[in-house]
């Protein structure tokens, strides 16, 4: 689709802003530093009225932390090329990209002394993925972390983040994409089912920048995942990948906002997600602004659905905000929908029991994601941690 193909009407009946900004507009969202500057959210408010308030208002409240490994641990691989450093609250590039938008972000960017700092430097190709292993150990103690990704100039990396165990956990990534870069961050929450996890993703794009940025959400009892990313200059390219997959009782919320603020600029979003158990929850938001120097600008944001029990619910809100008609392309869709009975028809008219009919449906409708992600024991774990909820729900 083409701002010139459609009228003004048109595309804001299908949810695209068309103009300058109103007060509604994505890009006046209030943000700053310090807890107290914060207000503890009602649910009343647009970015909180899906939240499991109940669940995270734990880490809304809490004005200390602990960086004790008795509660979260970290573990960092040693890679060739990308050094491992740690910065203060006051050193760049960390809380130079994040302006806190919500108190608990303002908490894990006051509250943690030093973030973990990961770099590739400048004309740096590192073809090994460096993993950083994230082990809950205590869910009833706040704890916060930040951490901050780069990739100078002309640098090639991949940074795994990979969250497990039993953690209240606030977490900030930072991610500085320089000019001519290319950048890979996968960010699987694997958590145990009594988790609570809260992260805000920031990432500032230089000129002919690339970042793949993926996130994986299988575990955690309510894990909320924001997702801010800046086009600072021209020729950049964002890839934003998600699946995700509730169980009973479980709340997954993805927020996505992408601000196109330099001309020639692409970005492609695409969300998929599963739902079984009675109060199993998704939430996925998606923003997308097109600010009037973005001139060139194509953008395209998907996100799907598949409810496979009765109880279930996804939410999924898909946004546009254009204020210029000098673009190559802007669209979103979004669907949520239940098995298709013709599929199951037709594989079981093959001979194919529904048990594992079913299960080919689902691996069917994920299989396009998992094939984008270039990480071998990514993609391996995806699988079989997909399979591992089909056999629970089926069996």
């Amino acid at each position: 689709m083409t701002v010139t193909d459609h009228s003004k009407a048109e595309l804001e009946s299908e949810g695209i802003a068309l103009g300058a900004h109103t007060e509604d507009s994505r890009a006046y969202r209030y943000a700053a530093f310090g807890v107290d500057n914060h207000e503890i959210p009602t649910g009343r408010e647009e970015e909180w009225r899906f939240a499991s308030l109940r669940e995270i208002y734990p880490l809304l409240q809490a004005t200390e932390t602990t960086v004790s490994e008795d509660v979260v641990a970290f573990d960092v691989d040693e890679v060739e090329g990308i050094t491992v450093g740690s910065l203060g609250a006051d050193e760049a590039p960390r809380n130079t990209l994040l302006v806190p938008e919500d108190r608990i972000a303002a908490a894990a960017a006051e509250l943690t002394a030093n973030a973990l700092h990961l770099k590739a430097p400048k004309n740096t190709v590192v073809e090994q993925p460096l993993r950083v292993e994230i082990t809950g150990k205590d869910g009833s103690t706040a704890s916060h972390a930040a951490i901050v990704l780069e990739t100078e100039e002309s640098a090639r990396a991949t940074y795994i983040l990979n969250h497990t165990g039993t953690a209240l956990f606030g977490e900030n990534v930072e991610m500085v994409v320089g000019d001519n870069s290319e950048m890979t961050v996968i960010s699987l929450q694997d958590w145990d089912d009594d988790a609570i996890h809260v992260a805000t993703h920031v990432a500032h794009l230089g000129r002919d920048a690339k970042l793949k940025h993926i996130v994986v959400s299988l575990g955690g009892r309510a894990v909320r995942v924001n997702s801010t990313s800046k086009f600072n200059a021209p020729g950049s390219e964002i890839e934003q990948i998600g699946l995700y997959f509730a169980d009973d009782k479980q709340h997954l919320e993805h927020r996505l906002f992408v601000d196109h603020a330099a001309p020639k600029c692409t970005s492609d979003v695409t969300y998929k997600g599963a739902l079984q158990g009675k109060g199993a929850r998704s939430v996925w938001v998606g923003d997308v602004l097109i600010r009037k120097e973005a001139e060139g600008t194509d953008t395209y944001e998907l996100n799907r659905n598949l409810v496979l029990t009765e109880g279930a619910r996804a939410d999924s809100v898909p946004n546009l905000e254009i204020e210029t008609g000098e673009i190559e392309g802007a669209g979103h869709a979004a669907a949520t929908g239940r098995f298709d009975d013709e599929q199951l028809f037709y594989l079981r008219s093959r001979g194919i029991p529904e048990i594992e009919a079913r299960r080919l449906v689902v691996r069917g409708f994920f299989q396009e994601l998992i094939q984008k992600i270039d990480v071998p024991e990514i993609r391996e774990h995806l699988t079989d941690s997909i399979e591992d909820e089909l056999r629970r729900s089926m069996n």
